[in-house]
């Protein structure tokens, strides 16, 4: 270990290491904006939020989400089809909201106006936030795929996985099925992105848990902060099941799905391809301004990370 840690290319290895880490951690928080501005907006209001106020707390985060939403057109964070996405699945979550409420899987326990039967409007962009995140790491990443299913493939387990939300409480659950389903379609895919210097790769499969088990923590974050609760919560607070992680990663899959049909998936070769005609520059997507503008290291890494573009995707080891 003594020397390891005393040799020079040794050292350079792993403060190179740790960099690209902190720059792939710093992208990863930028990517997750809109849901971060959501989550501390909901612990601000549950700490401050006054009783007696006029506006309903609800009704404050649903106006909030909807100026943060626009904030983002206008500065260019997010693009016209992908915020259509993002209120498709605004729908689908508002939908589904309305009918599981309904069900008695969860509720919201504050009164507001602007609802649709137990459910206030506001929720819908908890969904959104999702959405949000996979869109913008799509770009800020320059995601690129190897073997990725057929969309005949990707769209028939969305539907079905958005199915079964509702047809398990008549008919039997066949969520099980579902994942093995994942497994086999998504076998062999790889997820492709660059941090800073060289593409790194993970299977995709792992890539939908490790997402997947963030959402899991926010929602623990939701619930702590009384924006819904389970029945299991309704005297005192108690993490959410981890249970709930199966319908989670459904949930991440039918948004990954929707945001890849505007992204496109792209492969290696198109990768290649697109950099041999830019002269092993980056897409334009994946410019600054959609990475990170207030932090400067991150725009001294665009020139090395355009040098990863002539090396081609690697995998990590």
């Amino acid at each position: 270990m003594t020397v390891a840690v005393s040799n020079p290319a040794a050292a350079k290895h792993w403060r190179l290491g740790l960099g690209e880490f902190l720059l792939f951690g710093i992208k990863q928080a930028w990517a997750c904006l809109f849901g971060g501005l959501l989550l501390a907006l909901i612990i601000a209001t549950k700490l401050w939020w006054p009783v007696d106020a006029a506006l309903a707390r609800y009704d404050f985060l649903l106006i909030a989400a909807i100026c943060i939403q626009f904030a983002f057109l206008l500065a260019k964070l997010e693009t016209l089809d992908e915020a259509r996405v993002i209120l498709i699945f605004h729908v689908v979550g508002t939908v589904m909201e309305i009918f599981k409420t309904g069900m008695g899987s969860w509720q919201y326990p504050e009164d507001n106006l602007i609802r649709i039967g137990g459910v206030p409007l506001f929720s819908g962009f908890m969904y959104s936030a999702v959405g949000s995140y996979l869109s913008r790491v799509w770009r800020i990443f320059d995601l690129r795929f190897s073997r990725y299913p057929s969309n005949h493939w990707t769209v028939a387990l969305c539907a079905a996985a958005y199915l079964n939300f509702f047809a398990h409480h008549y008919i039997w659950d066949f969520r099980y099925v579902l994942f093995a389903l994942v497994f086999v379609v998504f076998s062999g895919a790889r997820v492709h992105f660059v941090a800073d210097q060289r593409y790194r790769s993970m299977p995709l499969v792992l890539g939908f848990a490790l997402v997947t088990f963030f959402i899991w923590l926010a929602e623990n974050v939701g619930t702590l902060g009384q924006i819904w609760i389970y029945p299991h919560q309704e005297q005192n607070w108690h993490m959410v099941s981890p249970a709930k992680f199966g319908s989670w990663f459904l949930l991440m899959l039918i948004s990954f799905v929707l945001v890849s049909l505007v992204h496109k998936p792209r492969t290696q070769l198109e990768m290649v391809e697109a950099n041999s005609k830019s002269g092993g520059y980056l897409n334009r997507r994946t410019s600054s301004r959609y990475v990170l503008l207030p932090v400067r290291t991150m725009k001294r890494s665009l020139p090395a990370s355009r040098q990863a573009l002539k090396r081609g995707p690697t995998s990590s080891s």
